[in-house]
């Protein structure tokens, strides 16, 4: 398999997979945005979700202040932010910028690596879910196949995980209301499936991650079998032993796969086996 290529592509730091198979003419792109949880930086996500048995372009792209982008080498700007307003000064900033520097991130890698952008697929992990599943909702840019890992569905349940760890309420006002409601994909559930191609989505939820995030993968996956045209095009897959994060701390380094990540690898190359190629 070639080495991994890093840089930035118009202004977000990235790690770069190659096909690790021989392929003819332009090979399809898998695009993945980690979590903030460990690996919370795009090399650390590679190393723990390489989908090796992919034969695609793996491009991860860095999350805001993540990887490259960090403030004097640490997450602690990340973590101020969630501490201060989980929901205007983490969450809706960080979905919505990711997706919005997407486009120009993915035009710059395909004119430099040549894959073919016409099969895509996007695979987010928890806040990286999010900006999955925000391009999949927002319906501009076709979408062959998805998967997520312990993705953040709602809101509301990472705000009630930051309360449990903070031990402190939220304080709700009428703008983190409405962007806790924009980034409720079980409410966009009908955003999703109103794609003129509907999306092929598996859901990986580990038994051990928040409670209140299982609760949503299964709620999700509810809600887009109800409206796809063939339910078996979503399907979830609950892992056994996965908490939350698939890598130890501090997860911003690359590091050896852990064999619980390998399982979730082997779930999400499964699926784009199936359904992007």
């Amino acid at each position: 398999m070639g080495e991994p290529v890093t840089g930035t592509a118009a202004g977000v730091p990235f790690t770069v997979l190659p096909p690790s198979a021989e392929v003819s003419g332009p090979a399809p792109v898998v695009v993945a945005w980690h979590m903030i949880d460990a690996p919370r930086t795009d090399a650390a996500f590679a190393a723990a979700l390489p989908m090796a048995g992919v034969p695609a372009w793996r491009v991860y792209l860095g999350m805001p202040l993540c990887g490259a982008r960090m403030v004097d080498g640490s997450m602690d700007a990340v973590v101020e932010r969630a501490v201060r307003d989980s929901v205007l000064a983490y969450a809706e900033p960080f979905v919505r910028q990711a997706a919005l520097e997407f486009p120009a991130a993915l035009a710059e890698l395909r004119e430099r690596f040549g894959f073919d952008t016409a099969r895509m697929a996007v695979v987010g992990g928890s806040l990286g879910g999010a900006v999955a599943l925000t391009i999949l909702a927002t319906r501009e840019i076709p979408v062959r196949a998805a998967a997520l890992i312990n993705p953040a569905v709602r809101a509301r349940s990472l705000v009630g995980v930051v309360e449990t760890m903070l031990e402190q309420p939220y304080r709700w006002t009428d703008e983190g209301i409405q962007a806790a409601d924009h980034l409720d994909f079980i409410a966009r559930s009908g955003e999703i499936s109103a794609r003129e191609t509907q999306v092929p989505l598996l859901v990986v939820s580990g038994e051990e991650d928040f409670p209140t995030f299982r609760a949503d993968a299964d709620e999700l996956v509810d809600a887009l079998r109800a409206r796809y045209s063939v339910a078996e095009d979503v399907r979830l897959r609950r892992l056994p032993g996965l908490a939350h994060p698939l890598a130890e701390d501090p997860g911003i380094d690359p590091a050896p796969q852990l064999p619980i990540a390998k399982l979730a690898d082997e779930a999400v190359t499964e699926w784009l086996e199936q359904h992007l190629l």
